[in-house]
C-alpha cells in the first residue's frame, strides 16, 4: 500500500481528498489557538476566561459526533463531509466579527459541529480499503488529518501578519489581521466543501452503500446490547453536565443557568433514549431475532469507548497541560514551552498512521491494542516523574515515547472500529470518537480538581490505559476477516467471539 498511496488514484484518490478535508476542519476547530492573548490584549476576553473558550470550542462535539454519525450513515459521507465543511463558513465568520466575549463563545459553541468531522472519513475510507488495509488507511486519514490543529497553530499566524496592512485598529494601530486569517480559514473550508462534493464518491463504482434498515438511534442486536448502549449514551450525558458543572464554576453561568443545562440535558437523554427504543422495540418486545451472522456486541464498542478514552482523550489532555508544565518545570519562556509541546501533536504525522499499521501487521487486531495501552499506560506513568531534576532533552524523549503511544492507539483503535457492523460505521464511529471528547474534559476535571498538579494527572491517564489494557484482554474479541483482501470476503456481521463464554 504504502508503495502506491501517493499515486492519487482510486482508492488513494479518495484517501487523500478525504484526509484533507478532515484537515481543514481541524484548521477551523482551533484557529481560535494562535490568538488567545491577540484576544485579550484587544480586550474581547480576560486571562480568566479563556479556558471557558476552550471548553466552549469542545462542548457541542460531543453530541455532534453522534448525531453527525447517523446523518452520515444515511445520507454517505460524501453529502455530510461538504455540508459541515461549508458550514464551517459560519462559525468562522462570526468568530472573525466578534466584538465581545458572548460572541466568541457563540462561535466557539457552533465549531464544536465542525470538530465532528472527524467520523465521517472513518466510514469513507473504511468503504474504499479492504480490511487487511484498514489499519493504517485509517490512521493516515486521522494522523494527516490531525495535522490541522498543528497547521492552524502555525499558518494561521503567518496568514495573519501578511496580511496586517488590510485591517488596523483606527484608535491604536494594532493590526487586527486574525479577523482576516480566522474568515480566510472558513472561506477554504467552504470552497473545498464545493470541491470535495463534486470530487469524491461514496463507495467504488459498482459498490453498493449500505444503510441502516432505522434512523435515530443505533440499532443493537440483543438486549444485553440495548441497556449497554443506554449507559454509553448516559456516559456522554454525564460529561456534558461536567462541561456545565465547570462553567458554572468560571462564573459564567450561574447556578440556576446550570441547573438549566442539567435540565435540557436530561430532555436530551430521555429523547435519546425514545429514539433508541423505536429502533429497537422488536427486538425488545420479542418480535424480531438476529441470526448468529448478523448479531454484532456492543460491548465491543464500549470497550474501543475506552480505549478512545486513554488515547484520544489523554492527547487532549496533554496538549492542554504541557505548554505551562514545561514552562514552570524548566524555567522556559512561553513561546519555548509552547514550542517544545507543539511536538506533540507535530508526531501525528506518523504516529497514528504507524498504530494502524501495527493493526495491520501484527497478525491480531486485538493483540496490538493491548500492546499498544500498555504503552500508553507505562509511558504516561513515566512521564510523571519528570522534575527540575531531568534533562531537559530526556524528558522531551518521554513526551513523545507518551505521544507516540496516545496516538498509535487511536490509529489501532479505528483499525478495528469499522469492521464491527459495517451499515453502522457511522454512529459506531461517533459514539467512539465522542468518547474521546469525554477523556479529555474527565482528565481535564481532575487536573483543576487537583489543583494543576500535572502529576496527578499523569498517573490517572497511566492507570486508566492500565485498567483499559486489562479489560480488553480479558474481553476485547478479534473481528471476523480483520486481513481479508476484499471488503466482500468480510460476512454482514463482524464479531466471533472469543470463547463460549462471551455469547449473548
Amino acid at each position: 500500500m504504502l508503495r502506491e498511496l501517493f499515486s492519487f488514484k482510486g482508492r488513494y484518490r479518495t484517501l487523500h481528498l478525504t484526509w484533507f478535508a478532515f484537515f481543514l476542519t481541524f484548521v477551523c476547530w482551533f484557529n481560535f489557538v494562535p490568538f488567545q492573548t491577540t484576544w485579550v490584549a484587544e480586550g474581547l476576553l480576560t486571562k480568566e476566561k479563556l479556558g471557558i473558550i476552550g471548553i466552549c470550542n469542545l462542548a457541542l462535539t460531543i453530541p455532534a459526533r453522534i448525531i453527525v454519525g447517523m446523518v452520515l450513515d444515511r445520507y454517505g459521507p460524501r453529502i455530510t463531509f461538504s455540508s459541515l465543511l461549508i458550514f464551517a463558513i459560519i462559525p468562522c465568520f462570526v468568530t472573525a466579527m466578534a466584538q465581545d466575549f458572548n460572541q466568541l463563545v457563540i462561535s466557539r459553541l457552533l465549531m464544536g459541529l465542525v470538530g465532528a468531522g472527524f467520523v465521517v472519513g472513518i466510514r469513507m475510507v473504511s468503504e474504499w480499503f479492504p480490511p487487511k488495509e484498514i489499519g493504517i488507511a485509517e490512521g493516515i486519514y486521522g494522523g494527516w488529518g490531525n495535522f490541522g490543529a498543528f497547521g492552524a497553530k502555525t499558518a494561521l499566524p503567518l496568514i495573519a501578519a501578511g496580511s496586517a496592512f488590510m485591517l488596523t485598529n483606527p484608535s491604536t494601530k494594532d493590526p487586527l489581521n486574525w479577523r482576516f486569517a480566522i474568515a480566510a480559514s472558513g472561506v477554504l473550508a467552504a470552497i473545498y466543501g464545493v470541491v470535495y462534493f463534486f470530487s469524491a464518491q461514496d463507495t467504488p463504482s459498482g459498490k453498493v452503500y449500505k444503510r441502516p434498515k432505522k434512523s435515530g438511534g443505533m440499532e443493537v442486536t440483543s438486549v444485553k446490547s440495548f441497556w449497554a448502549y443506554m449507559v454509553s449514551n448516559l456516559g456522554l450525558i454525564f460529561a456534558l453536565g461536567v462541561l456545565a458543572w465547570r462553567l458554572m464554576q468560571s462564573k459564567f453561568l450561574n447556578m440556576e443557568g446550570m441547573l438549566i443545562a442539567f435540565a435540557a440535558l436530561a430532555v436530551l437523554y430521555a429523547y435519546q433514549s425514545y429514539q433508541a427504543w423505536e429502533v429497537n422495540k422488536e427486538l425488545l418486545q420479542g418480535k424480531k431475532h438476529y441470526e448468529s451472522e448478523q448479531r454484532y456486541k456492543f460491548g465491543q464498542v464500549a470497550l474501543l469507548e475506552f480505549t478512545y478514552v486513554t488515547n484520544f482523550g489523554s492527547e487532549l489532555a496533554s496538549i492542554t497541560v504541557l505548554p505551562p508544565f514545561f514552562e514552570k518545570t524548566f524555567g522556559l519562556s512561553p513561546l519555548m514551552a509552547t514550542t517544545m509541546a507543539a511536538s506533540y501533536s507535530f508526531l501525528n504525522l506518523i504516529s497514528r498512521p504507524s498504530g494502524g499499521w501495527v493493526s495491520d501487521r501484527f497478525g491480531s487486531r486485538r493483540w496490538a491494542m493491548i500492546f499498544i495501552t500498555v504503552g500508553i499506560g507505562c509511558s504516561y506513568l513515566l512521564l510523571q516523574g519528570v522534575n527540575s531534576t531531568w534533562s531537559i532533552f530526556l524528558a522531551i524523549a518521554v513526551t513523545m515515547l507518551s505521544a507516540y503511544f496516545a496516538q498509535a492507539g487511536c490509529g489501532a483503535t479505528y483499525g478495528i472500529a469499522p469492521l464491527i457492523k459495517r451499515e453502522i460505521t457511522g454512529q459506531i464511529a461517533g459514539n467512539v470518537g465522542a468518547y474521546g471528547n469525554f477523556g479529555g474534559v474527565i482528565y481535564l476535571t481532575i487536573y483543576s480538581l487537583s489543583n494543576g498538579n500535572v502529576q496527578t494527572l499523569f498517573q490517572t491517564m497511566g492507570v486508566s490505559a492500565l485498567i483499559c489494557a486489562s479489560l480488553c484482554f480479558f474481553f476485547l474479541q478479534e473481528p471476523k476477516g480483520s486481513f481479508a483482501g476484499h471488503q466482500e470476503e468480510v460476512a454482514e456481521q463482524s464479531l466471533v467471539p472469543a470463547t463460549e463464554n462471551f455469547q449473548d
